[in-house]
């Protein structure tokens, strides 16, 4: 099952998750810069973002686990049946954001469902839809008519060449440059609009 998926460095997955009962997990506009900020804190050391989107009860993540950094485990078993420093990293960031939510906002109970999702991407292809897939997700669900200006998801990074991430260099690589981005966004988006279903029907 997806949900057992035992996370392990250097490989890519698609994480996504939603509110309990798909209620909101995102109440305000500053609650997004917030998850943000924690996800830098906890989930950055175990784990470089390729592409993310938020929306109102679900968001979406393409990650690559890094590898164990030394001073990230000294006191975490490295055995298989051991809990993962990566999984501990995850429970950390929901529990943090879930708190902090129900405490904002006079909730109880669970923020999210009880485990978050996680697929690993296997192939090439997959890759490249996936990025497009996380980005197109707000035009899916009918927030926005055009995703392109959808300010909650990492679409915009790209376009942006102030940026000088390790991240940003290896996607425009993959896609062949920052034309070849924009342009795989903009032909699918023409496609998108034109679809009553999308092609990745698993996905929440």
């Amino acid at each position: 099952m997806i949900e057992t998926l035992h996370l392990a460095p250097s490989k890519f997955y698609h994480i996504y998750n939603r509110g309990n009962n798909r209620e909101n997990i995102f109440i305000e506009e500053k609650n997004y810069d917030y998850f943000l900020r924690l996800w830098d804190k906890h989930i950055s050391p175990v784990a470089d973002t390729y592409a993310y989107c938020l929306l109102k009860n679900h968001f979406h993540v393409l990650v690559m686990m890094k590898t164990f950094p030394q001073e990230l485990h000294k006191d975490v078993s490295l055995k298989p049946e051991a809990r993962s420093l990566w999984q501990r990293a995850f429970s950390n960031f929901f529990n943090a954001y879930s708190k902090s939510i129900n405490k904002a906002y006079n909730r109880t109970g669970k923020l999210f469902e009880e485990r978050f999702k996680r697929k690993e991407v296997l192939s090439d292809s997959y890759f490249t839809q996936l990025i497009y897939y996380i980005h197109a997700n707000p035009q899916r669900h009918g927030f926005v008519d055009d995703f392109r200006g959808y300010p909650h998801s990492s679409y915009n990074f790209f376009l942006n060449p102030e940026n000088d991430s390790p991240v940003y260099h290896k996607v425009l690589s993959w896609f062949g440059g920052v034309e070849l981005y924009e342009k795989y966004h903009s032909d699918l988006h023409l496609q998108l609009k034109n679809e009553r279903e999308f092609a990745f029907d698993d996905v929440d």
